[in-house]
């Protein structure tokens, strides 16, 4: 429902990537903003898929003022390992998760 997204986002940090003003993508990082954060919901629209965005858009999460202390990302993907290898992180041995591990600042 429009309320449990209204609520989960609260309580995420969100991003949106944009094109000529128009959205392309979101994305969003579920953090203590301190150590750990886990990323979800990364989206990019049919039409736009294949020209970097989403590697921008997960850049923009990671490097996000509000979580630059973070140290511990993770995420869960079944098809968009490439994208994430070239941001450094890693897949687990079974291949569905991926972290990435980082010096904090």
């Amino acid at each position: 429902t429009d309320e449990v997204h209204r609520r989960a986002f609260a309580n995420s940090l969100c991003v949106g990537a944009y094109v000529d003003g128009r959205q392309v993508g979101f994305g969003r990082a579920i953090t203590d903003r301190t150590v750990f954060a886990y990323l979800a919901d990364i989206i990019i629209w049919p039409g736009h898929r294949g020209q970097g965005i989403g590697s921008r858009l997960v850049q923009a999460l990671i490097d996000h003022p509000e979580v630059r202390t973070v140290f511990h990302w993770s995420l869960s993907t079944s098809d968009a390992h490439g994208v994430y290898e070239k941001l450094g992180f890693k897949p687990s041995t079974d291949g569905r998760y991926m972290r990435l591990d980082r010096i904090p600042e």
